[in-house]
């Protein structure tokens, strides 16, 4: 009854906003991202929780509702709360915090052992390239084991919070995915 149901509302909301849930551990940078993305001039960050949710409009032309989960240990266990109905996923990703890096490839792999994750659109935001002891996106996806990834299926982008570079691409990007999936399922039903 339930995935009926998810199956239902997922028909219904196919033209409006798009659920994107924004994960990561603690200290990753997602709400700064998600206030960046908001364009909200005065912001001051504290450690979230439980949960922010904003609206982005538009993104290539598509209405995005990013839900900002808080990222310590007590919270990653409720992630799976989160699941149904994404139409996307953001996964931040501290580009300078190398002793978590095997617990973030940790969680990330389990979030898509989820069967309501598997076909959900990766793009992961390496946060915090501003810095010089930063990691290069080619360094975190041997690290993250990206290579082995599901058919390849995810993007990742170099970005700074603070600053907004390469924030607006990687949601540019995401949305571009989820544009084509949608244009994907219609041909299919045809």
């Amino acid at each position: 009854m339930g995935k009926l149901l998810s199956k239902v509302l997922k028909k219904l909301s196919a033209d409006g906003p798009k659920r994107i849930l924004m994960l990561g551990l603690d200290n990753a940078g997602k709400t700064t991202i998600l206030y960046q993305m908001k364009h909200t001039e005065d912001y001051s960050t504290v450690p979230t929780v439980g949960f922010n949710v904003e609206t982005i409009s538009p993104c290539h032309g598509i209405t995005l509702t990013v839900w900002d989960v808080g990222g310590q240990d007590h919270l990653r266990t409720l992630w799976h709360h989160y699941f149904d109905n994404v139409d996307g996923l953001v996964f931040v990703i501290d580009s300078t915090d190398r002793n978590r890096l095997s617990l973030a490839k940790a969680e990330l792999k389990g979030i898509f052992h989820h069967d309501t994750m598997k076909n959900v659109p990766l793009v992961i935001i390496a946060n915090k390239q501003d810095r010089t002891d930063a990691l290069s996106t080619d360094i975190l996806i041997e690290k993250l084991d990206l290579n082995q990834w599901y058919n390849g299926t995810f993007n990742i982008i170099p970005c700074c919070a603070l600053t907004g570079d390469g924030l607006k691409s990687a949601f540019t990007v995401l949305a571009k995915i989820i544009r084509k999936q949608a244009k994907n399922r219609q041909i299919d039903v045809i």
